[in-house]
C-alpha cells in the first residue's frame, strides 16, 4: 500500500511477529522498526499476545459524566461531519479516545461495531499501548504522532484480523495531548487516503478548539489536559490485583510487582470485591472458617499494612470499616465487565481460572462461585461455538457434561470438531457411571 506507511507484506509480518513476540529476538526482517519497538515495549510490560484484557474503570454513569466534561466533546460535531459519513460508506468505525487511551466515543458501521465488541473495542475500554500492546490508538499516543497499524503488526493476535489508523489531538495553546482519533476496520482502514483524511479532520478539530479558547463565552469547558484528574489516574495508576487461576494473588502497582501470602491474598480480594469496606467482624467471618476472632484479624492486618506500605505508602488500608484507600482493579472484575458487554472471546481470554483456587475462606469461596457461575451462564447462553469450545476445554469444565453438550448443539453439522466433542461426552458419561 504505497504511501500509507503500512507495507503490504502480511506474510513477512506474521512470521516476524511469531519470532519477535514468541522468542523476544529483535531486528527480524519483515517488520517496520517502529512496530518492532512497540512489540518490545509490549513484551517489557509482560503483556500476553494471546490474551486481550482492556481495562474498564468507569461504570456507564461515570463514563457519561467524564465524556461530557472532556475537551474533545466540544469538537464532536466537526469529527462527525468530516469522518462519520466516510466510515459508513467504507464499512469502517471511528473511535475517539482520551489522552490515557480510554475509548470515549465509537461510531460508524454498525455490523463492524458489533464485531469489534468481540475484542472489547468498546466505549470505556482502555486501549493504551501498556494495556493491549501495539495498536494504532495506543501507539499513536505512546509516540505522539500519526500511525497506521495493519493486521499482524498488532501485538495481540486477537486483533490481527483488523487494521487501524490513528492521529493524536493536541491542545492548540499548550501542545499537550488531549486524546486520539482512530479509524478501524479492514484494509480500507490503512488505505493511502485514510491517513490524510484523518489528519485533516484532526487539524479541523484543533482549529475548532482554538476558536473555543479565543471565545470562551461559546464554551462551558476549556481544554486542560496537563493535570490528570482522579479518573485518569485510576486508568494509568490503579493497583492491579490478579487472582484468577492463581493460588496466591499478585499485586502490580507503580511498575513493581509482588506476590502475596495466601492470607493476605484473601484479605485483599475481599476488600477489592467489597469496595465500600467491611467491619472487622464482617471481614473475620468472610476470612476464617472456625476461629473468626477479630483479634486474629487485627494482627494479620498489621502485617498486611507493612507489606503494602513497603510497596507504596499510598496503599495502606483504612479501618472502621476496613477498606482500601483507592479502588484496586481486580482481574475478576475485568472478566465480568467483558461479559456484560458481550465480549465473550475477550472474557474467556482474560479468565485464567477460578478465583484463588486453593482458598477455603468463606468469602473467597463465595466470590469464586459467583464469578465462575457468571462465566458459565453467560458463555452457555450467548457465546459462539468456538468460544464455548475453548471454555469446555478448560480444567474447570473437564467434567461439565452440560457445557460439552451445548458445544455439540452449537457446532455445525459437518464440523470436524464434533467427533472429539462426542468422544469427550462419552468419556464424561462413563466416568460418572462409575465401575
Amino acid at each position: 500500500m504505497a504511501g500509507s506507511g503500512y507495507p503490504d507484506t502480511r506474510g513477512l509480518t506474521e512470521r516476524a511477529h511469531d519470532v519477535i513476540v514468541g522468542t523476544g529476538l529483535s531486528h527480524v526482517a519483515g517488520v517496520r522498526r517502529l512496530v518492532e519497538e512497540s512489540w518490545q515495549r509490549s513484551l517489557q510490560s509482560n503483556l500476553d499476545p494471546d490474551r486481550l484484557a482492556p481495562a474498564f474503570d468507569l461504570d456507564d454513569e461515570a463514563l457519561r459524566q467524564y465524556r461530557s466534561e472532556h475537551p474533545l466533546a466540544l469538537v464532536l460535531p466537526v469529527i462527525h461531519r468530516l469522518l462519520i459519513a466516510h466510515t459508513f460508506e467504507r464499512g469502517l468505525i471511528v473511535a475517539i479516545g482520551d489522552q490515557a487511551g480510554r475509548l470515549l466515543w465509537i461510531d460508524g458501521d454498525r455490523d463492524l461495531r458489533r464485531r469489534a465488541e468481540g475484542m472489547a473495542f468498546v466505549e470505556g475500554a482502555n486501549w493504551s499501548e501498556r494495556v493491549v500492546g501495539t495498536s494504532a490508538p495506543g501507539t499513536a499516543l505512546a509516540l505522539d504522532h500519526s500511525i497506521q497499524i495493519g493486521g499482524a503488526e498488532h501485538f495481540n493476535r486477537i486483533v490481527h484480523p483488523w487494521s487501524c489508523t490513528a492521529v493524536p489531538v493536541h491542545d492548540p495553546s499548550s501542545g499537550d495531548v488531549l486524546g486520539v482519533i482512530d479509524i478501524t476496520g479492514g484494509d480500507d482502514a490503512v488505505s493511502p487516503v485514510t491517513l490524510p483524511l484523518l489528519e485533516a479532520a484532526v487539524a479541523a478539530a484543533e482549529a475548532e478548539l482554538r476558536i473555543h479558547q479565543l471565545t470562551p463565552a461559546r464554551s462551558h469547558r476549556t481544554p486542560r489536559p496537563a493535570a490528570p484528574s482522579p479518573v485518569q489516574q485510576r486508568v494509568t495508576d490503579a493497583p492491579l490485583l490478579s487472582v484468577l487461576g492463581r493460588e496466591v494473588a499478585r499485586l502490580d502497582f507503580g511498575g513493581r510487582s509482588i506476590e502475596l501470602s495466601a492470607r493476605h491474598s484473601e484479605i485483599l480480594t475481599l476488600l477489592a470485591w467489597n469496595r465500600h469496606g467491611l467491619s472487622a467482624e464482617q471481614l473475620a467471618q468472610k476470612l476464617y472458617i472456625a476461629d473468626n476472632s477479630v483479634a486474629t484479624l487485627r494482627a494479620e492486618m498489621v502485617r498486611l499494612r507493612a507489606v503494602l506500605v513497603d510497596l507504596d505508602p499510598s496503599l495502606e488500608p483504612l479501618s472502621r470499616p476496613y477498606r482500601l484507600p483507592v479502588p484496586f482493579e481486580l482481574d475478576a472484575h475485568r472478566v465480568l465487565a467483558f461479559l456484560e458487554r458481550g465480549a465473550h472471546r475477550v472474557a474467556l481470554g482474560a479468565y485464567a481460572g477460578e478465583v484463588l483456587a486453593g482458598s477455603k475462606a468463606p468469602g473467597v469461596v463465595e466470590i469464586r462461585r459467583e464469578v465462575s457461575a457468571n462465566v458459565r451462564e453467560s458463555l452457555l447462553t450467548d457465546a459462539s461455538a468456538d468460544v464455548l469450545l475453548g471454555y469446555a476445554r478448560s480444567d474447570e469444565c473437564a467434567y461439565d457434561r452440560d457445557v460439552w453438550l451445548a458445544c455439540l448443539r452449537r457446532l455445525p453439522a459437518h464440523s470436524p470438531k464434533r467427533a472429539s466433542v462426542v468422544s469427550r461426552i462419552e468419556h464424561i458419561e462413563a466416568e460418572l457411571a462409575g465401575p
